[in-house]
């Protein structure tokens, strides 16, 4: 029984300091002995009944005083502490974005007003979305910590701007041969024929090695995606295997490929003859730069934009594009001629069919005027 100034006694608990201050201490559902103080008993009584209160109906936390910020760290280097490090980079990405109105609120602060401020604030719905789904697995993470009670991020609206969805860019049979007539005495050309006859991603085009390629078989085997990041300030290459099983795929090759790779093997001999050095766990890439060292997408895009420039001085209208183009449009001719969609998803290396068809297989006008041709001839 605790006792005041006067000697007086308070209650179990509950005493009073020698600044006149109460304060009253219980051991919670955490095995933490919890304080609470106030300036008289009857409010200290009260404080102390809706505390003991919370912590027998398990709605309290524990520890009031963690700001986003330092849930962040927690989250990133514990949670996350598996994920590559280019993934851990656009988690950082995501969450620097809303870091200045929330990062130095306390996580018990956290309410769906402030946030969905905050939120609303960022330039584009595709932001928000990405910034919301950080924001939901810190907080999931933080409720099963019982440093929260509730996540009400869930709640958070992120189509405000209700842009419209761009369809993904595809090329048609006459831009993508424009655009191979103009690409065939450049540097990368052997990586464009290679992306269009086999649907890789930038990066597995990247990471792909001689031992991945049995040319006997008539195969390709995707084992691995170079990734090119910033790490403590400095730009960096790190070879990954493939994110998921899906991804470690086999794909056979056309004879087009074939020639392709067989031509792109003399060029790397004659980089290697001239003197140039790969960093020793590097040596064996396929693809690399003049000078034999990795190759990354921003290089791959400088080439094409020249080439680009080149068609359209051709007199044949080309607008820009990315290397992932090339995989959408792989995806687009395999099912214009005919080939089965579950063949497809996996030499894409999707862990769904829906995914194949929504985002890689697309109509461009040549198939449509195509396709009603074949309509009216049926009709007819």
């Amino acid at each position: 029984m605790g006792k005041s100034l006067n000697g007086k006694e308070l209650g179990t608990g509950i005493s009073q300091r020698k600044d006149g201050l109460y304060q009253a201490r219980f051991m919670n559902r955490f095995g933490k002995r919890q304080t609470i103080y106030a300036k008289t008993l009857h409010e200290v009584r009260q404080k102390l009944r809706n505390e003991q209160y919370n912590d027998e109906k398990a709605i309290n936390v524990v520890d009031n005083n963690v700001t986003l910020d330092e849930w962040f760290e927690i989250w990133l280097n514990t949670c996350k502490k598996n994920c590559r490090s280019s993934t851990k980079g656009s988690y950082k990405t995501h969450y620097n974005r809303i870091k200045k109105e929330l990062g130095w609120r306390k996580l018990t602060g956290l309410n769906l007003i402030v946030m969905q401020e905050a939120i609303n604030n960022l330039d584009t719905d595709n932001a928000r979305k990405n910034s919301k789904k950080i924001l939901v697995d810190m907080l999931n993470k933080a409720v099963d910590t019982d440093l929260l009670v509730k996540n009400v991020a869930k709640q958070i609206n992120t189509v405000i701007s209700k842009e419209e969805k761009k369809e993904r860019r595809v090329l048609t049979i006459r831009e993508t041969e424009s655009f191979l007539e103009q690409a065939r005495d450049t540097f990368y050309y052997n990586l464009f024929v290679l992306a269009l006859e086999t649907g890789l991603r930038v990066g597995e085009l990247c990471a792909l090695q001689w031992q991945d390629i049995n040319f006997r078989k008539r195969v390709l085997y995707v084992r691995h995606t170079l990734c090119y990041f910033s790490k403590d300030g400095k730009y960096v290459f790190e070879m990954h295997d493939t994110k998921t099983n899906n991804g470690r795929r086999t794909i056979p090759l056309t004879e087009k490929a074939v020639n392709t790779l067989k031509r792109q093997k003399l060029q790397k001999q004659e980089i290697v003859l001239k003197g140039k050095v790969a960093p020793k766990e590097y040596e064996n890439l396929v693809f690399v730069t003049k000078n034999n060292q990795p190759t990354q997408q921003f290089l791959i895009n400088q080439c094409m934009d020249l080439i680009i420039r080149k068609v359209n001085k051709a007199g044949i209208e080309l607008q820009p594009f990315t290397p992932h183009t090339f995989r959408h449009t792989f995806a687009t001719r395999a099912i214009e001629s005919g080939m089965n969609p579950k063949t497809l998803q996996r030499i894409l290396g999707h862990g769904t069919l829906q995914m194949t068809m929504d985002l890689y297989c697309h109509v461009t006008e040549d198939t449509l005027f195509e396709e009603m041709e074949k309509f009216e001839r049926r009709c007819s």
